[in-house]
């Protein structure tokens, strides 16, 4: 998902069709051997200690849960998209205490498959956490001193906690759980940690509800932020890359069965259209080409144009991961745009730019006397670190390179979302809003027990959740902002905004028709805004 060889996640959620993530590795549960330096035992008795941390127990992440006996670390998990406010706007914080309702953002229930039906046995784990909080023959609630199952740690548990976990083990809710689990991480809590996982595994399944499924990941992304960190996560959790032509399948799979992309190709094509109707030299400026899929029908729109078509340039902005899903260099996206343009009888030419975005200057743009410039930034900008990360604020150059060439427009789509400056537990909080609604979407229109439904989830967006909980710094390249912020950003660049058609928005709405009627369009402030329900997932707006 990142132009940079240096930056291994990739975004799944861009470019699709037949476009390439910008990373192909696959991911999957660290070893035993990196999170603890104890050998795993065979005793995984809940009623009795075990000879190794509960944590180690479980961090190959094996459903339990309904039919399904799939173990998430031996398939390979691997892309990213609230409305307008600056990334603190977004400050909700998880229910701890058991006096608080249960019907909130963490609180919705998972399917029957991964509750337990006895109650002996609910009675029996209730009992467990009793015994190993206060000791097996404490009734009094008093702060005290406990022991870990390896002997090692001495963690103060307070009766009221106790209550407060056994009540949540009571009620089994996953989101609820997972929110617990990653305040304990956030608060450097190791017992509460490693026992909520020790849970949450027998709760999660890539074969379940969506969110069975995106516990699984989010799960995942706990353990690796708990096992190391940095370009150590990267070591841990990668596994055997999917061929290329494979990758592709997933991605037009996920392209056809969600909008989202579609609306960000619409949106953008349509105002580069209308800006550039009077026009004869054309260039387009797209920092990152991937497959070229967004402008064949720019190329054929535009060929159709009264007076006859102008001559069109396009350069394409390369990084190394695209090359290899494409199964080869630029030359096989130039050769493919120039055959279309010559069937179209449009005067055309293709400008290679074989450099990853983040490194892109004036000169490797080819830019000429009399063209009108169009740039596009497609679910690319959130991929550039800014001035949170490092010296080096990438995110805020580009835009100021671009508005030196005096473009005519400028197109933006971007994932709505805040992950960019948010701490770790508010980041957690708004991956599970924001990925459940995409789960959800997806369940609606690929049937569950679609063969290939696991490897599109794993490939195109796995990847991006344990980025986004696991990493920090440098190594975290999901980084996404909120249109207010990215409008601050391009004002203060010097860019003014340039409203979409309304066309656009016409041509949009009978596209989401041939979906479910759970997704929304809202146009505001010159803008476009997909959602899901009542959370927005996809922003697209343009600049001059």
């Amino acid at each position: 998902m990142h132009p940079s060889q240096k930056q291994k996640f990739s975004n799944g959620l861009q470019r699709f069709s037949d476009e390439p993530v910008q990373e192909v590795v696959s991911y999957c549960m660290p070893t035993i051997q990196s999170l603890e330096p104890h050998s795993c035992s065979d005793d995984s008795s809940q009623g009795t200690h075990p000879s190794v941390p509960i944590f180690e127990q479980y961090c190959t992440l094996e459903s339990h849960s309904g039919t399904s006996g799939y173990a998430i670390h031996n398939s390979p998990s691997t892309v990213s998209f609230s409305p307008n406010g600056s990334p603190e706007q977004d400050t909700e914080s998880f229910p701890v205490h058991s006096h608080q309702s249960s019907d909130n953002t963490c609180g919705s229930p998972v399917n029957e498959s991964c509750l337990t039906d006895d109650v002996d046995d609910l009675r029996h784990k209730i009992r467990e956490l009793e015994t190993v909080m206060l000791g097996p023959h404490s009734d009094t609630p008093d702060l005290r001193s406990i022991t870990n199952p390896v002997g090692i740690v001495q963690i103060p548990y307070d009766a009221e906690k106790c209550k407060q976990m056994m009540e949540m083990i009571s009620r089994w809710d996953l989101k609820e759980m997972l929110c617990a689990c990653a305040k304990a991480i956030e608060e450097n809590d190791r017992f509460t940690t490693e026992w909520l996982m020790s849970h949450l595994q027998q709760m999660v399944s890539v074969n379940g509800e969506p969110i069975q499924r995106l516990g699984a990941y989010m799960l995942e992304g706990l353990v690796a932020r708990l096992a190391s960190s940095g370009s150590s996560i990267y070591k841990a959790l990668r596994c055997k890359e999917p061929a290329s032509a494979e990758l592709l399948s997933y991605m037009h799979i996920l392209y056809e069965v969600c909008p989202y992309f579609k609306f960000g190709y619409m949106s953008a094509n349509g105002a580069i259209a209308e800006a550039m109707k009077d026009e004869n030299e054309v260039h387009i400026i797209d920092f990152m080409i991937a497959q070229g899929s967004q402008w064949i029908t720019l190329i054929q729109g535009l060929a159709a144009r009264p007076g006859g078509p102008p001559k069109i340039r396009i350069t394409g902005i390369d990084d190394s991961t695209s090359a290899y899903a494409r199964g080869g260099g630029l030359d096989i996206v130039g050769n493919r745009l120039s055959k279309l343009a010559e069937s179209c009888k449009v005067p055309f030419e293709f400008n290679a730019a074989r450099i990853p975005a983040a490194d892109v200057q004036l000169e490797d743009l080819g830019v000429r006397p009399g063209e009108a410039i169009a740039v596009n930034f497609a679910l690319m900008l959130h991929h550039m670190p800014d001035e949170s990360v490092g010296g080096q604020n990438h995110r805020d150059r580009l835009l100021r390179l671009v508005k030196s060439l005096s473009p005519k427009l400028v197109t933006l789509v971007e994932q709505e979302s805040n992950t960019n400056t948010a701490p770790f537990f508010n980041r957690f909080l708004e991956t599970l809003k924001y990925y459940t609604a995409i789960f959800e979407s997806i369940d609606v229109t690929l049937p569950r027990d679609h063969k290939e439904r696991i490897n599109v989830e794993q490939f195109c967006l796995a990847r991006d959740i344990v980025n986004i909980i696991a990493c920090e710094g440098a190594e975290r390249v999901e980084r996404h902002e909120l249109l207010g912020k990215w409008r601050s950003r391009f004002m203060m660049a010097g860019f003014t905004p340039y409203p979409l058609s309304s066309l656009v928005n016409a041509t949009i709405k009978t596209l989401l028709k041939s979906y479910s009627e759970k997704y929304t369009l809202e146009e505001r402030d010159g803008a476009f805004f997909l959602g899901w329900l009542d959370r927005v997932l996809v922003t697209s707006c343009a600049w001059q």
